[in-house]
């Protein structure tokens, strides 16, 4: 099977290696390539990447762009509004982050039912999760600094309490899905002592670098801290059994990755 992984810029992405060691681990051959769109070319590119490959995931910035395209957006990808799998064969959207989240969440032994959550972020990977923490039971609070942002979120996701601000409080879990802490703003975190002091459990979707200083100011609080590297192979691993149309298995997946981990 031929796949690939487009984006904006996809030079340095993680796909590649993690898709061919999925594959090859269930038993399937594929080729994966990375391939880079620049913004101004993303129409003229889009159907020759359709006619030449039998799937593909979609990052920054095409997760909507996309959508035109296809035939059928499907479950999540119809909930969150956003695609990051494509299935050429009968041109369907899909979107497998919020389910990567979840694993990664339950793998860690943190269980979302009833809690209170901080979200940073309300761009295409906050929604996501926003969407499935509240389809677990959690009660969510979302800030971004553009405040349209988060109302955009809160329109899709009712049950989402949007923030003005983000002072101290007492929330069981905190997750950082702003971009802040990676490439240029390397070392910065989107917030600071005062209010991880008062969270249990740091959560960031950022895996490069491997903590952040988000990470690293939780670590030193004694809180426990998740980088995103697992989401991003779960959810992987989730779109790999839709190129193949095989039913997934959480244990299956989870065996998978502390093998990619002894071997990465």
């Amino acid at each position: 099977m031929k796949l690939a992984v487009i984006g904006k810029d996809v030079s340095k992405s993680d796909s590649p290696k993690m898709h061919s060691f999925i594959a090859r681990n269930m038993g399937n051959e594929i080729t994966y390539d990375a391939i880079s769109v620049p913004e101004d070319a993303f129409p003229n590119w889009i159907n020759s990447i359709i006619s030449r490959y039998d799937g593909f995931n979609v990052t920054i910035p095409y997760k909507l762009a996309v959508m035109p395209y296809l035939k059928d957006i499907c479950g999540d990808a119809s909930l969150f509004g956003a695609v990051n799998t494509v299935r050429c064969s009968d041109m369907s959207g899909h979107n497998t982050d919020g389910l990567g989240f979840m694993l990664m969440l339950k793998n860690n032994g943190v269980e979302a039912d009833g809690k209170k959550v901080l979200l940073l972020g309300a761009g295409g990977a906050g929604r996501a999760v926003a969407q499935k923490l509240v389809q677990g039971g959690a009660q969510v609070y979302v800030y971004d600094r553009n405040i349209s942002s988060a109302e955009a979120l809160k329109a899709d996701c009712p049950q989402a309490n949007v923030l003005e601000e983000v002072i101290p409080a007492d929330y069981d879990i905190a997750i950082n899905a702003t971009g802040v802490g990676m490439h240029k703003s390397e070392g910065l975190s989107p917030v600071g002592e005062d209010v991880l002091a008062r969270v249990t459990v740091a959560v960031d979707l950022i895996y490069v670098p491997a903590e952040s200083k988000f990470l690293s100011i939780a670590r030193e609080l004694g809180k426990q801290a998740i980088n995103g590297q697992a989401m991003l192979f779960y959810q992987a691993y989730y779109a790999e059994c839709i190129y193949f149309d095989v039913q997934p298995d959480e244990a299956q997946a989870k065996q998978l990755f502390l093998k990619y981990l002894k071997e990465d």
